[in-house]
Formats: C-alpha cells, sequence, structure tokens
C-alpha cells in the first residue's frame, strides 16, 4: 500500500529522516485505565464508573493509535514532507530551499521524555506547528544538514 510520503516522493527524491508522533499521546488512555482499575479494586466490583472509564480508555487507545499509524514526518533531499489525519488531513509540503527555519518547542516533560512540537517557518511566512513529535530536534537536525548539503 506505502505511505503518504511514499506515494508522493519526486523524481530522484529519497527519505533521508523520518519522525513519528511520541508515545505520549497514549497517555491519557493510560491514565483512564489506571483510574478505573483502582476504583475497580477499590469498590471490589465493576461498578458503573469503572466500567465507564475502561470504555473510556478503549476509546482513547484505538484513537491514539489511529492518530499515531496516520501522521508523517519526513525530511528528503529535497523537501520536508508533514501529514496528520485520516478523515479529516491536514498536510504540508516544502522544498528545502523555501525554509527559512524550524522552530522547536519543548516543555520540561518534552525535554525529558525527548518529544515537542515542530514548526517550519517559510519564506512566505508560514509557520504551521506539529505538535508531540518525537525527537524534535533530530529532526531539525535532520533538514539542517539537508540545507547544508544543498
Amino acid at each position: 500500500m506505502g505511505s503518504y510520503v511514499e506515494k508522493n516522493l519526486l523524481n530522484s527524491e529519497s527519505i533521508t529522516y523520518r519522525a513519528y508522533l511520541s508515545r505520549i499521546i497514549y497517555l491519557r488512555a493510560a491514565l483512564l485505565l489506571i483510574v478505573g482499575v483502582v476504583l475497580a479494586l477499590y469498590s471490589q466490583t465493576f461498578s458503573a464508573p469503572s466500567v465507564l472509564l475502561f470504555i473510556a480508555a478503549a476509546v482513547g487507545f484505538i484513537a491514539a493509535f489511529i492518530k499515531r499509524a496516520t501522521s508523517e514526518f519526513a525530511v528528503t533531499n529535497k523537501r520536508i514532507i508533514l501529514k496528520v489525519g485520516l478523515i479529516r488531513r491536514r498536510s504540508m509540503e516544502i522544498m528545502l530551499n523555501k525554509v527559512e527555519s524550524i522552530d522547536v518547542s519543548q516543555g520540561i516533560i518534552g525535554r525529558v521524555l525527548n518529544f515537542g512540537s515542530i514548526a517550519v517557518v517559510g519564506t512566505g511566512g508560514t509557520k504551521d506547528p506539529f505538535h508531540r513529535i518525537s525527537k524534535p530536534l533530530g529532526f531539525r537536525r535532520a533538514v539542517q544538514e539537508q540545507l547544508a548539503n544543498s
């Protein structure tokens, strides 16, 4: 079937770096599951609230899995390609020679767990942020290396 990035490569274009959404996107669902388990253990039965928490956790895990599976971030020898979403797709493709900078934003937790937001700043003033990217500094370094090689 192939990924969005692979299907949209230009002639003589090759992928030099791939990034993914961080696994931190599963955190909310994991917390719901933990609270559900604690509630079930405390009440010594599967009460309606604990069952609802289990259902919410399952839905959260499925949604996070789909979001992670349908998000692609790549640096090629010619462009930066970013795509998120399954039904409502958002994509951005920018030629390397049009990139002014890559902004990386990380909070304390993001620095510890190595995830953050990246925003590609293009010559037209475009600045579209993409959040919860794993290893955002590696992504920026890959773009800088490609810019240095061109």
